[in-house]
């Protein structure tokens, strides 16, 4: 664990994942918009369709992207938005959209609702992992034939979407993993209580759908985005630490084309 004690400075050096150290938030939510605007427009320019795994966090990328989209009258009639995750009720239905936690109401309000209708994609091309039928999703995958560009986050025990570390699974075993209904873990619901709920974990959500690791595994690119404190210790694991399934980010170690971005305060030396 000396990947721990990498100052700032170091940070990036000979590690398995890249890192792009940058200034404050706003500067990785803005390279965050850029990537999406940028393939867009690329693949519009080719008439080639453009599939996103997108998340609900990191999200401050959405009201950049919201602008750029409207102000470049860019069509997005021809992109496929793949949420990463949805929390459940405990019956394993969708939170309502009106649900503060609900990531099918943010995407309504935050994203679709303010894009200029002309230039939106259809309402089947914005995608939600469906807890009635995960498979669904990994079929679709398969059916477009491409992932373009998977976005997200890192969850403090590692986590992509809700893909929690699986203990006695192998790396392998792990990548081949689809979308599916699964328990939240303590770590994922004690970090996202305190961000989300001022720390009432038990009014938190237990259950979650999420894509699978093999279809984040499939993108072209992964871009993740890290700016809070106890990223400083979860960026290090994941570019310098054992590829291991107890901590899946830091499967993308073998993935062509995947980085992390960090603002100045995850990139301070943990301890």
């Amino acid at each position: 664990m000396n990947y721990y004690q990498i100052p700032s400075a170091e940070l990036g050096k000979n590690a398995k994942l890249p890192i792009l150290k940058l200034g404050d938030s706003g500067e990785v939510f803005y390279e965050l918009a850029l990537e999406m605007v940028k393939g867009i427009e690329e693949n519009n320019a080719r008439g080639d369709k453009t599939v996103y795994i997108c998340p609900v966090g990191p999200v401050g990328q959405y009201p950049i992207f919201v602008r750029l989209v409207n102000e470049r009258r860019l069509s997005l009639k021809n992109c496929w938005f793949l949420n990463m995750d949805e929390y459940l009720d405990e019956n394993d239905r969708y939170l309502p959209v009106d649900h503060k936690l609900s990531f099918r109401g943010f995407m309504q309000r935050e994203v679709y609702g303010k894009i200029d209708p002309e230039l939106l994609m259809p309402e089947e091309q914005r995608v939600f992992p469906d807890p009635q039928d995960p498979a669904s999703l990994t079929a679709l995958v398969e059916r477009l034939g491409k992932v373009d560009i998977a976005f997200g986050g890192i969850g403090i025990n590692g986590h992509l979407a809700f893909n929690e570390p699986q203990e006695g699974m192998s790396e392998e075993e792990f990548a081949q993993l689809t979308t599916r209904v699964l328990d939240i873990s303590r770590e994922t619901l004690t970090a996202n209580a305190i961000g989300d709920l001022s720390g009432a974990i038990e009014a938190m959500p237990k259950r979650c759908v999420t894509i699978g690791i093999r279809e984040i595994l499939s993108a072209k690119k992964v871009r993740l985005g890290v700016f809070r404190d106890w990223h400083r210790s979860v960026i290090r694991r994941a570019a310098y630490g054992e590829r291991t399934a107890q901590f899946p980010a830091t499967l993308l170690q073998n993935h062509p084309d995947a980085m992390i971005l960090t603002n100045s305060n995850a990139a301070q030396q943990p301890f």
